[in-house]
């Protein structure tokens, strides 16, 4: 049996000390960032909770179409701060009124791109969670306001500041692992027999469900305890609103990829996938289930190396010792394992050297690195500099992901023009890097 040593290091301090990631102690005294937050949801008040944590923000107004998110978020910053913000169902309102500084967008997927734009217009920098967009052209839309308002955009791609995986990216760039030719991404959950519909429901009072649906198309509501439904923590399965496991935890993995390997872009992509365990989707005004799949599998090729990914709702992944979730790098020299809970383990192809693993550093809840990624955000506004995960890294990892969904959708690989960010001799499949908005609302340019 292999022995285990840890790596406790030179190499990890290095890294960090290299991405000049700060952090923060108790409060200091002086000026704070005037802080607003339009999403009110759950991670929105991870995130929230990171910037009151850090002492320079003063949280000056809260946007959420839902009453209840916002009332449970007001009551946090109450609890943690003097601050008393003021409530918005509007974000245009709130930066017309607030002119914040800083503006936090953390609602759903197809909800980030227009409060984005409106907030670097209005001068504001902005942390957005990932993935950044619903589609690639909105992501081009705000990297564009980005780079004319000279404004910071941090994308939530926390795993960029966590200590494993910079120490990670250091192994494996440093060539411990050898010439790499191919890496595996998944994520893998459990799950069984097919979807039951959900009935529809009354709207919930406080709730907007017209403005929560915004520039998408307008679904009879649902929601239930166990996330299954649209709201508040369902949407991702659906995909008028979001684009799958491979849109939400894929922007992770391959995020990771291009910024461990230092690639841009793909340049062929094909995905196979479907509903053969949950059923077809159902959507009638009385009942309706999701309409993602339940399992994916999508080839990413690079100009010097291979990408697959692989997502599955059901029957999980024992193998893996209960984290489900990762990536793996096939080097000539071994197997290099980097996941999220479990930090990272090589596996030389010498039999005789040892296994080498790393723990993870992460934060509570919800075992994260937002405080990590608040902090080098906090610098990249103060130096002027880029942040880690800026707006154009996190463009491209999006597009990714946002590819493999289209190439799924049409039953074809596509080709990828990532400098021109056009699909090679495919008039359909470009027709697909937008959509129509809902009627009263304008797709950004």
């Amino acid at each position: 049996m292999n022995r285990r040593t840890f790596l406790h290091s030179t190499a990890a301090a290095g890294s960090l000390a290299a991405f000049s990631i700060p952090t923060f102690g108790a409060e200091k005294a002086g000026r704070k960032y005037r802080t607003a937050i339009v999403g009110c949801g759950w991670w929105g008040g991870n995130i929230l909770g990171e910037a009151m944590a850090s002492g320079q923000c003063e949280v000056v107004g809260l946007c959420d179409v839902d009453d209840r998110q916002m009332a449970a978020t007001a009551q946090k910053v109450g609890n943690v701060t003097r601050d008393i913000p003021r409530r918005y169902r509007d974000y245009r309102e709130l930066l017309a009124k607030e002119k914040p500084e800083i503006v936090i967008v953390a609602t759903p997927d197809h909800w980030h791109a227009l409060p984005t734009i409106a907030a670097v217009n209005a001068g504001a920098h902005v942390y957005v969670e990932k993935p950044i967009a619903h589609t690639i052209g909105e992501g081009q839309a705000m990297l564009r306001a980005a780079r004319r308002a000279g404004r910071v955009i941090q994308v939530g791609t926390h795993r960029r500041t966590s200590p494993h995986s910079i120490s990670a990216r250091e192994f494996i760039r440093s060539g411990k692992v050898g010439q790499i030719g191919m890496m595996r991404c998944f994520v893998n959950s459990g799950g069984s027999g097919p979807e039951q519909p959900l009935a529809t429901q009354p709207v919930p009072a406080g709730l907007d469900w017209d403005a929560w649906c915004g520039p998408a198309p307008l679904r009879p509501f649902n929601g239930t305890a166990n996330n299954r439904g649209i709201h508040p923590r369902g949407f991702r399965q659906y995909l008028d609103y979001a684009n799958g496991t491979l849109g939400d935890w894929g922007i992770h993995w391959l995020d990771q990829i291009l910024w461990i390997m230092d690639e841009k872009w793909p340049k062929r992509v094909f995905s196979t996938g479907g509903r053969p365990i949950k059923g077809p989707p159902v959507l009638t005004p009385n009942e309706q289930t999701s309409d993602a799949p339940d399992h994916q599998l999508v080839n990413f090729e690079f100009e010097k190396f291979s990408v697959a990914w692989e997502s599955r709702a059901f029957a999980g992944n024992p193998v893996d010792k209960g984290e489900g979730v990762g990536c793996y790098f096939y080097g000539t020299k071994g197997v290099f394992r980097l996941g999220w809970r479990g930090g990272w383990t090589f596996h030389p192809a010498d039999e005789k050297a040892p296994v080498l693993h790393e723990d993870a550093k992460l934060n509570k809840p919800d075992d994260q690195n937002i405080r990590e990624l608040w902090a080098d955000f906090l610098d990249a506004i103060k130096t002027g500099r880029r942040p880690i995960s800026d707006i154009e890294e996190g463009h491209r990892s999006t597009n990714c992901s946002l590819l493999g969904m289209l190439s799924l959708k049409l039953g074809r690989s596509v080709e990828w023009d990532g400098a021109k960010e056009v699909i090679v001799g495919d008039p359909e499949a470009n027709k697909l890097l937008r959509r129509a908005y809902r009627k009263g609302w304008e797709y950004p340019t």
